[in-house]
């Protein structure tokens, strides 16, 4: 059994936000795992590891089904940036860059 880590949050309340919420609240955790990478290997790790429970959620959100290759795609480029890069050179700073439109079009909006 999968270890629930945003134990407020269920699918159900998840899939009343929309996508631009829902990519937002995931680059906030991208960026907070870019914030620790080096300075806490322990608050590093669950930032990712929380990143990728909404990935995860987003991706089983029926409302997406035309989006699921970018939001599977930005996660492939997340895990490898949280890898070092290797594959495609990715970086956190870069993902940040990704997300944040997302936020700041949450952040008009309320």
């Amino acid at each position: 059994m999968r270890k629930v880590l945003h134990k407020e949050l269920s699918s159900e309340k998840w899939s009343k936000l929309s996508l631009a919420e829902q990519l937002a609240n995931i680059g906030s955790e991208v960026s907070r795992a870019g914030n620790w990478q080096v300075k806490d290997k322990d608050i590093f790790w669950g930032a990712v590891e929380r990143a990728l429970e909404l990935f995860d959620l987003t991706l089983t959100d029926p409302r997406w089904k035309g989006r699921l290759w970018e939001i599977a795609r930005v996660r492939e480029v997340f895990c490898d940036a949280v890898l070092g890069g290797k594959n495609d050179g990715s970086t956190l700073e870069d993902l940040n860059r990704y997300f944040l439109p997302f936020a700041l079009l949450v952040r008009r909006e309320f």
